[in-house]
């Protein structure tokens, strides 16, 4: 049995409290931990940001703990009360094609390394070859074909333009972690996949790999996981067993035309098929986008056009044969990689009528031109959408395809706005500006919000490159709510850092400036950059400050104190939130925020006394979350008055008052259960079970 109080139990406890902050009450617990370390430190204990300052904060509390039982007593108490991840979920691999043929030799090394005895060597193999030779396929098909060697699963991931932090949360989602149980940083995330698949017997494929350094946060040495790293090229560094794939053999190329196109078919184009052949030249993707086409039909417009790469022949012939309407959908939607185009997406780009353009995406899916992806949207391959770039340059000319762009943006900008005011419409923070798009409630529109998340990312890049700042600034501006509501900080904070630095270069000193910057230390903050987070919640005081506007400077104060909560340096925070409420005098009567005053100070009421909390003074902070706790009462805020419920039934557990808790504990399962916020509930189940059976 492991000691409770033994240095590598207690890092185990702070790491889980720790990473699991990706929600309220994952929250409540780090800030709870921290007031318990600086109580049985006797000192302030600044929040470990890596693992070497986790273990010296394990050893410091290891230490006190045997020199005074009751504190051991109320470590262990608190230990039992953190509730670790449970991944339960079954994952299983794409669909497989139906038609396969070769790769007996890549088969039989797949095999024969899946197969071998673990002697400490992870089992690990990199299959490489260029676009469209089927690697990807032979990686599927392969799983598919080892089911009962995996029984716990076969987890896949798709590498294409994502960060490690939104890989990770990928895996651990098909893992059957909800997003509530994941980590907001990344580091936290890779070491919650490696003990989740410790003991599993597990496939991991890893699609369209680009580098080793992508790959390596969600590698795993552990004896049962066999992982599969599909990319284009030889990852240099990556420790794995390397598969090259190259072309099909003629033979096998006639074989895959034959079943693709039929045996008639084929027979048919006896005198053409050596040209079809060489121009595919044993790529299964070139071979695939052929055989729709009947080898014995060439492409519209006149003989083909040279080309050495056989995906981009296939992508010419192909869109060769495509109507007038279809070749300039594919055209003009090709012009920048958006992770995955809807209909309406897609019909702003080619301008075309949104009732015709899903049978024109069909006809682009049939052609092999676009790839379907598993949300029903869609996406080019790279080469493929190289190749639509580069013919609309040619036949649309700079000026049609820059008009193309500035409509998709616009639309993803009008969504945007929409949503935000849509979702967030008290808030002062979402852009004033006027948007066609409207929601019928806030779910909806944080849902719209978080569906096209990628795509919104995308168009803040083409936003800068295109020069139109204020439809960048717009479309950050709109991201709060899903910061707030959802989260997806990883995703967003690329494009949270272009308008900070915009802001920085065209506005500073204003309220849009302070609410960019106040937006990235928000995202910075719950991934747990905290060192970055500091000046860019400075930043936001400061413009906000100049600017004159008053609710925002209290805010980006009272944001900075939140972060110093955070990091465990509560009286700071205390300091933080007394001259927040300071700045709150400065609003009078009539002027802008007076009418939220009330509100906010009662907030403030909350921060403050969570700080005092962490400092031990127990009676002050119960004093002044009494008085927030009237306050959201008396306004009908069921869910702050159950986070308020929450601090003060904890801050009177700190003391030994199991029977004042427990009321307020019941009080709060009750709000929060109406509320659907089923992880604060499921905290507050726990601190029941504390007063119910007290040690």
């Amino acid at each position: 049995m492991v000691d409770p109080i033994s240095v590598g139990a207690i890092g185990a406890v702070l790491g889980a409290v720790g990473a699991g902050m990706a929600n309220e009450a994952g929250r409540w617990a780090w800030e709870s931990a921290g007031g318990l370390v600086r109580r049985i430190a006797g000192r302030e204990v600044p929040a470990p940001t890596t693992p070497g300052q986790l273990d010296d904060v394990a050893r410091l509390v290891h230490e006190r703990l045997h020199d005074d039982p009751q504190l051991a007593a109320a470590w262990s108490t608190f230990a039992g009360s953190v509730r670790l991840p449970n991944a339960s979920g079954r994952p299983s691999l794409p669909d497989a094609p139906r038609f396969f043929t070769d790769r007996q030799q890549a088969l039989k090394l797949l095999d024969k390394e899946a197969k071998r005895s673990f002697d400490g060597r992870p089992r690990r193999v990199l299959l490489y070859g260029p676009e469209g030779i089927g690697t990807s396929t032979l990686a599927v098909h392969w799983g598919w074909r080892q089911t009962a060697r995996f029984p716990d699963g076969q987890l896949y991931a798709d590498l294409r333009a994502r960060t490690p932090e939104a890989l990770l949360r990928t895996l651990l989602r098909g893992l059957g972690l909800p997003d509530e149980e994941i980590p907001p940083a990344a580091e936290d995330r890779a070491d919650l996949l490696r003990r989740c698949v410790a003991d599993r017997r597990l496939l991991l494929v890893l699609d369209h790999a680009r580098t080793a350094a992508q790959v390596q946060p969600l590698l795993t040495s552990a004896p049962g996981v066999f992982t599969i790293v599909v990319a284009r090229h030889r990852l240099i560094g990556l420790d794995a067993l390397p598969i090259a794939v190259g072309p099909l053999a003629r033979r096998d190329a006639v074989r895959l035309l034959t079943e693709l196109a039929g045996k008639p078919a084929v027979t048919a184009a006896r005198a053409t098929l050596p040209a079809v052949l060489d121009r595919c030249a044993g790529s299964p993707y070139a071979l695939r986008a052929a055989a729709p086409a009947s080898p014995t039909r060439p492409a519209a417009g006149g003989p083909a056009v040279p080309e050495s790469d056989p995906v981009r022949a296939a992508a010419e012939d192909s869109y060769r044969r495509l109507t007038p309407q279809a070749a300039r959908l594919y055209r003009l939607a090709g012009l920048r990689g958006w992770p995955a185009l809807d209909a309406a997406a897609a019909a702003r780009a080619a301008d075309l009528d949104l009732a015709e353009v899903p049978a024109l995406l069909e006809a682009l899916v049939d052609a092999l031109l676009l790839e379907r992806t598993d949300t029903g949207r869609y996406r080019y391959r790279p080469a493929v959408r190289a190749h639509a770039e580069r013919t609309a340059a040619a036949v649309d000319g700079i000026a049609v395809c820059s008009a193309a762009v500035a409509r998709v943006v616009e639309g993803y900008r009008d969504l945007a706005v929409g949503a935000a005011r849509a979702a967030l419409p008290e808030s002062w923070r979402v852009p004033d500006a006027d948007s066609p798009v409207s929601y019928p409630d806030r779910g909806a529109a944080v849902a719209a919000l978080a569906a096209e998340t990628p795509n919104l990312v995308e168009a803040v890049r083409a936003a800068d490159e295109f020069g139109d700042r204020d439809t960048l600034v717009l479309l950050c501006q709109a991201l709060w709510p899903l910061q707030l509501k959802a989260g997806h900080h990883e995703v967003l904070l690329p494009a949270l850092r272009t308008g900070a630095r915009t802001a920085d270069e065209l506005f500073p000193g204003t309220r849009t400036a302070g609410a960019l910057h106040a937006q990235l230390a928000h995202a910075l903050t719950e991934l747990r950059h905290w060192d970055e987070a500091e000046p860019e919640a400075l930043a936001a005081a400061r413009d906000e400050q100049a600017a004159g506007h008053v609710r925002g400077h209290a805010s980006a104060v009272e944001f900075l104190g939140l972060l110093r909560l955070r990091q465990w340096r509560f009286a700071e925070a205390y300091a933080c939130f007394e001259e927040a409420d300071g700045i709150l005098d400065g609003i009078g009567p009539v002027d802008e925020g007076a009418a939220d005053l009330p509100r906010a100070r009662a907030l403030l009421q909350r921060h403050r006394g969570r700080a005092l909390r962490g400092l031990g003074r127990r009676d002050e902070a119960v004093r002044r979350l009494e008085g927030a706790l009237r306050f959201f009462r008396d306004s009908g805020e069921a869910y702050n008055t159950a986070r308020t419920l929450t601090d003060l039934a904890e801050t009177r557990l700190d003391s030994g008052e199991f029977v004042a808790a427990l009321p307020l504990i019941e009080e709060a399962i009750a709000a929060l259960s109406a509320e659907k916020a089923e992880y604060h509930v499921a905290r507050l189940r726990m601190l029941r079970e504390r007063c119910v059976t007290p040690e």
